[in-house]
């Protein structure tokens, strides 16, 4: 059995398509679960409470972290620890693998124009610092020899189907298939790497079905030379057929859509993503796994195709 805790995410809702190709044991967990494939075990739960944690991590062989909980400093600071370490204990007691699926908040922000799994952790955020302590968190136990685990960390991502959890499709796609005017952090000159969402849903499977890629840190493949901000304000607007209207939101316009757009409303501690060149690199898994990327021209027109013209 393989299961996925928090299985209607935008990763969540993508492993679950990718993972057929490996088993056909797949157990969905989330508060409201649903099928993916006609086979999926699902489990309602909640997964605050241990105990159903426990439950829903028994019997599985691999366990899939891609929960996405609400974006707030003070939800992940109560609730992201204890969360993971329920994990990791039923993950130990039921022998288990685990695959918790990451982000690149932890990283030093000078080091982020080609960042790599080698890119020195020094979180200047306060979520990054969560995040860093729950990677310290798995690696501690795998490092003791008492879990096997692996973490997939991505850029910030985009892709079809996605609604209230990418920053891309919030401030730019949206507002433009609306003929209105895109919004973008920082600097529109900056480069911006984007990692799609179906191909990080396939690269998890991968890594969660290959025993040698365990007890590490891998990147999810995402696609080299990534446009800077006006460029995928000018790409996304002649995919839509509509004029590429964007202005630069200040911290203040943030905090403002925020009010209507929750993703936004934590935003601004998280700028400094985009007043620099962001370059994920994922030469590694790409080689290990001769893996290539989906385009950022290709994954645009399966995005307009998908959400925009059906």
């Amino acid at each position: 059995m393989q299961t996925i805790l928090g299985s209607g995410g935008a990763i969540g809702v993508e492993l679950a398509k990718a993972l057929p190709e490996y088993t056909n044991k797949i157990r969905l967990v989330s508060r409201n679960p649903k099928k993916i494939n006609d086979s999926d075990d699902l489990i309602k739960a909640d997964l605050l409470n241990a105990n159903e944690v426990d439950k829903a991590v028994k019997e599985s062989s691999v366990v899939y972290v891609t929960i996405g909980f609400p974006y707030n400093y003070k939800f992940w600071k109560a609730n992201w620890p204890p969360f993971l370490q329920s994990v990791i204990d039923a993950c130990k007691k039921h022998t288990a693998k685990l695959v918790f699926f990451d982000n690149i908040y932890m990283y030093d922000q000078n080091h982020l124009n080609g960042m790599t799994e080698e890119t020195p952790i020094n979180p200047p955020s306060k979520k990054g610092q969560i995040r860093a302590g729950m990677v310290k968190m798995i690696m501690e136990e795998v490092d003791k020899g008492e879990l096997t685990a692996l973490i997939a960390r991505a850029a910030d991502f985009y892709g079809p189907g996605i609604k209230n959890t990418s920053v891309l499709t919030e401030m730019v796609i949206d507002p433009l298939s609306k003929g209105k005017t895109a919004d973008w952090m920082g600097s529109v000159d900056r480069k911006h790497s984007f990692t799609y969402t179906p191909d990080a849903g396939k690269a998890t499977a991968i890594l969660g079905n290959t025993d040698s890629a365990f007890n590490q840190v891998w990147h999810m493949p995402t696609a080299k030379n990534p446009p800077t901000g006006k460029e995928w304000i000018e790409t996304f607007a002649k995919a839509l057929n509509t004029k590429p209207k964007y202005r630069v939101a200040s911290k203040l316009i943030l905090k403002i859509m925020g009010l209507f757009i929750p993703v936004l409303r934590e935003m601004p501690e998280m700028m400094y993503q985009y007043d620099r060149d962001y370059v994920f690199n994922s030469d590694k898994f790409d080689k290990a796994f001769n893996f290539n990327p989906t385009s950022y021209k290709q994954g645009i027109k399966e995005i307009i195709e998908i959400d925009y013209l059906n």
